[in-house]
């Protein structure tokens, strides 16, 4: 007599891909183009791959780590047990700065680009009021429910998508070898820029939250989330070499000079790719595009941040408790978006700094404290003790370059 087992199917491995992939890609990738104008495109590529390597590397070595405890742990109770408090609270504390100051970038982005996309119906709005009222709007959906987050982001992110494509695909149709290989400039130079883009590569990598999410969803199946990491992280890198290869091949390099000396935001940026390609179709599919990456990156980041901070402070779920929690969410970044509305740039590029301790220098520390305690009975990522020293030297490196370049100790394309 045969027994009949009856299974639960399986989680896709489409899903995980998906929540890799649209955890990396966010309004953060239009700050690419400008940080990289000075190395250009072929070192940029390299500056990408390079971080996209290590970045992947130190997301397995969390896994590692994360395959010795149960599920559900997460990425506090293993730092806590692995590293000790002391680590835990430089952790935590790298987390929160880089979700708030994410918050503060994005309502710069939406300001910026709501400013942009107003203008064009010949409405005046200045850039501080947008951001303040997109801010608002977003902070009275956060604070409605989690789920209202959760539909509200579906929509914008299949817009996104649905834009992506239209709008990716006229910019490659435009682009031009002439400027893609910088043939209008003498004797350029590029190699002197390269390290200042390393903080912004590494900002525009940034998964490791999602690792404990992934195991909590798989299980302990370490093949089926490493294809995750792989192919998200993989869909991540395509997607930015696009975005390079569409800006860079329309734009030319001495035209990214003016970008940045006006901040660099999104606006600038979509407003020069306008003027360059001249295709009214194309402005309003830019414009588009902008405006629902901007909203999905905000909806996503400010969400995290909400609920980072209920569980430290031990706000309830009550509608009297979500206010404190929405208040000490958004009203910080809210006031710097008053203050300083041009700060995008400036923004990615110290989440990048805050990101080194929690997505590579923490990540490195837990596979080795793991293997002492636990060896590695599930899965251990290949390369032994020189893997865990480049992880570490490409975090504490990132680190530095973006302290050297706050003091203007790095050239800088001008």
């Amino acid at each position: 007599m045969t027994t009949l087992v009856a299974r639960s199917a399986s989680p896709s491995l489409l899903s995980g891909v998906v929540i890799i992939a649209g955890t990396i890609i966010g309004a953060g990738m239009f700050s690419l183009p400008v940080v990289m104008s000075g190395a250009w495109f072929f070192w940029s590529l390299l500056a990408l791959v390079f971080t996209w390597f290590c970045m992947l590397h130190s997301g397995l070595m969390l896994l590692e780590a994360n395959l010795n405890y149960h599920i559900g742990a997460s990425f506090d109770t293993i730092t806590r047990d692995l590293l000790g408090k002391g680590w835990n609270v430089v952790n935590g504390a790298s987390v929160a700065f880089v979700l708030y100051i994410l918050t503060y970038a994005y309502i710069s982005a939406s300001g910026s680009v709501l400013h942009h996309t107003l203008a064009g119906m010949n409405i005046d709005v200045p850039a501080r009021l947008a951001g303040f009222g997109f801010a608002l709007v977003v902070a009275f959906i956060v604070w409605l429910s989690t789920q209202a987050v959760s539909r509200m982001t579906a929509i914008v992110l299949g817009a996104k998508v649905i834009t992506f494509f239209l709008t990716f695909g006229g910019l490659l149709g435009h682009v031009e070898l002439a400027t893609l290989f910088n043939t209008v400039e003498a004797s350029p130079s590029y190699t002197p820029y390269l390290l200042m883009t390393m903080p912004f590569c590494l900002a525009s990598f940034g998964y490791h939250g999602n690792v404990p999410s992934l195991m909590k969803y798989y299980g302990k199946e370490p093949a089926v989330i490493i294809r995750c990491l792989v192919l998200g992280t993989l869909i991540a890198l395509a997607l930015y070499i696009v975005w390079l290869l569409a800006t860079m091949g329309n734009i030319p390099r001495p035209e990214f000079i003016g970008i940045a000396k006006a901040g660099g935001n999104i606006d600038v940026l979509v407003g020069a790719l306008s003027d360059v390609l001249n295709s009214r179709t194309l402005d309003v599919l830019l414009i588009v595009f902008s405006n629902f990456a901007v909203a999905s990156s905000f909806l996503g980041v400010t969400l995290g941040l909400f609920d980072y901070l209920a569980d430290l402070f031990g706000f309830d779920d009550s509608p009297r408790g979500r206010l404190k929690t929405a208040l000490l969410t958004f009203l910080p970044p809210m006031a710097g978006g008053l203050l300083w509305p041009n700060g995008f740039l400036y923004a990615i590029g110290y989440a990048g700094l805050a990101a080194t301790i929690w997505a590579a220098i923490v990540p490195a520390l837990l596979a080795r404290a793991s293997r002492k305690r636990f060896g590695s009975p599930r899965f251990r990522v290949w390369g032994g003790k020189g893997m865990i020293a480049l992880i570490l030297l490409f975090g504490l490196g990132n680190a530095v370059v973006h302290l050297l370049s706050s003091f203007n100790l790095l050239p800088v394309y001008q």
